[in-house]
């Protein structure tokens, strides 16, 4: 018996590809619409399958704390997927088997190395596309046509064309924060007479105890893709996160993580650790002056996941740097750096500096004959 997972048209055969608009999988040969649940429901379980061979049962239930976010694929549920390597860059983007070739979508240069995928953890959940490529494509071309001294290849219809569909991997870090913090305060008052001036100044010893609650503190599973730049297209809706299932990624790449949990940990908890203290000394009001003297934060029943988070990219390489272009895939929120093309601006100073000349002989030679 196969394990195999395919995600084929019943009525045409052709491959079927998750659509954001309808959130459905959608044959593009001959329109058909399938929903989601009903389709996985027509394919065999790969782990319920697994277990079923061996005499078990599925398991229920789960632990309140998960030092070890993701879960390991069960048998054959991973045959149709493959990891294409890019020599220049390093990435790895996991994408369906039946992509013969694509091109990084984070340097632009051609992906040729073509391997099954390992050592990855199956996500937790996954944020599904709500834009499509077309709505990215419309935001790309607007973006671009706010700036009038771009290169040509900016807004080059079939380099538009290559924008691809990413789901981004994140660590996400739920915590219960327990804090306990001192501050040292001061208020002034100031007066003077008719022959001094005075300063007066008071110092208070102030605290502040209690208990703060993180739900899905982010963090880049990417070294490719730049902190700036996701945080940039922030923040994205969890509550519209999903079971991961492999159908939405028909039609879509998604990044290999290279960065993993245990090493996220870090950067999580010194988001939670700032934003803990900044929530705290707002509350300290009616001073001058506040400093923050001893800080005690106790983070408690801590979880983590691994989720994939949808984003529109499209890397160009101009004049040896490189530009990339991100949209987030459920708000349409857009960011990208646009270079400046010298000679067209070169060019069309030297038009306006020669019509500024004209006017200024015309108005010249007005003022001569008005003059005389």
């Amino acid at each position: 018996m196969s394990n195999q997972m395919e995600y084929k048209c019943p009525a045409c055969s052709g491959a079927l590809a998750f659509d954001s608009a309808s959130q459905k999988l959608k044959c593009p040969f001959c329109d058909s619409v399938y929903n989601l649940d009903q389709f996985e429901q027509q394919q065999p379980d790969p782990a319920q399958q697994a277990q079923a061979q061996q005499g078990e049962q599925p398991a229920t239930g789960g632990m309140n704390w998960n030092v070890e976010p993701g879960s390991e694929w069960a048998a054959g549920e991973t045959d149709d997927i493959s990891v294409l390597s890019c020599n220049s860059c390093g990435g790895e983007i996991v994408c369906e088997d039946t992509t013969a070739s694509a091109t990084c979508p984070y340097c632009g240069n051609p992906v040729v190395l073509k391997g099954k995928l390992s050592g990855m953890l199956k996500p937790d959940c996954i944020i599904p596309f709500k834009l499509d490529k077309n709505q990215a494509k419309e935001a790309l071309k607007r973006h671009v046509a706010r700036k009038k001294l771009v290169p040509a290849l900016f807004k080059d219809k079939n380099h538009i064309e290559e924008i691809k569909g990413v789901y981004v991997p994140f660590w996400l870090f739920d915590a219960q924060v327990a804090a306990n913090i001192s501050y040292k305060g001061e208020r002034t008052r100031t007066w003077s007479d008719a022959k001094y001036k005075y300063i007066e100044h008071n110092y208070y010893r102030i605290y502040r105890a209690g208990y703060v609650a993180f739900d899905q503190v982010p963090v880049d599973g990417s070294k490719k893709m730049a902190d700036d730049l996701m945080e940039s297209i922030e923040p994205f809706d969890f509550s519209q996160a999903v079971d991961f299932k492999t159908a939405y990624l028909a039609g879509y790449m998604a990044d290999k993580y290279d960065v993993d949990a245990e090493t996220s940990i870090k950067t999580a908890n010194a988001r939670i650790r700032w934003s803990t203290e900044d929530a705290f000394q707002s509350t300290v009001q009616g001073f001058t002056g506040v400093t923050a003297e001893e800080s005690y934060i106790n983070l408690q029943n801590g979880v983590a996941r691994y989720a994939l988070y949808p984003v529109w990219l499209l890397n160009t390489r101009w004049n040896g740097k490189d530009y990339v272009f991100a949209m987030n895939g459920q708000t349409g929120k857009f960011v990208g750096d646009l270079p400046l093309d010298k000679k067209a601006y070169q060019r069309n100073f030297a038009i306006l500096g020669g019509i500024f000349s004209i006017v200024a002989s015309v108005l010249a030679f007005l003022a001569d004959y008005i003059f005389f």
